[in-house]
């Protein structure tokens, strides 16, 4: 019997639902789970989420992501969970998407604003942004760092996606979906803002920002 085979679990099935949303892609987007005050779980590296089985998930020393348990290599984003689960002691969850509405925000390397109608409570006075560094490397891991912050929650990623903390995995699926609201609200008034943009190219921009929400609701 594998150990923490439940919390393992769950973690596999998040990986389905989030494929499912759209808000993984391939093998792009990771998940991290608090198991106690020294142990996390991740996902695998390069692996098909439809796949990933309960004992695939690897376990991590949260210190110094040593692996505990497991054959699979962990995924590389491993550090950017273990420290924002260490910035956020409270929280159990940590979430990497490479969800298109937000990361096509995360472009323009810009803070993202909470639009009214989305309730942010909790999550931080906006949606922070972690500057550019290439993925899985130690560069990125020291800069995210060095950003993050303790009332802040949600972080767009400079180039590359989203990371959010949350209580559990269910409630970061809920987080998720919230900063993906807010980046479709800030494109959708940038569209709108856009003087010199026809009206059936903006039309048609609309109608497509539109498609992609439906697909992650």
């Amino acid at each position: 019997m594998i150990n923490f085979a439940r919390e393992r679990q769950d973690v596999a099935d998040m990986c389905r639902t989030l494929a499912d949303a759209g808000y993984f892609a391939g093998t792009g987007g990771n998940l991290g789970l608090r198991l106690t005050d020294k142990l996390m779980a991740v996902t695998p590296s390069a692996t098909d989420y439809y796949l990933v089985r309960a004992e695939d998930v690897v376990i991590l020393d949260i210190d110094t992501l040593a692996v505990v348990e497991g054959e699979k290599v962990p995924t590389v984003e491993k550090s950017l969970h273990a420290a924002m689960l260490k910035m956020h002691p409270q929280h159990k969850a940590s979430l990497h998407t490479h969800q298109p509405v937000a990361s096509a925000v995360a472009l323009a390397h810009e803070v993202l604003p909470w639009p009214a109608g989305i309730d942010s409570a909790g999550l931080g006075p906006h949606i922070a942004v972690i500057p550019y560094r290439p993925s899985g490397t130690g560069m990125l891991a020291k800069t995210f760092r060095k950003n993050l912050r303790p009332d802040i929650h949600a972080y767009l990623m400079a180039s590359h996606g989203v990371i959010c903390s949350a209580p559990d995995l269910q409630a970061g699926l809920a987080v998720i979906r919230k900063i993906d609201a807010a980046a479709a609200a800030f494109l959708r008034e940038r569209i709108q803002k856009r003087a010199n943009l026809d009206k059936p190219l903006q039309a048609s921009l609309l109608k497509t920002l539109n498609k992609i929400e439906l697909m992650g609701a």
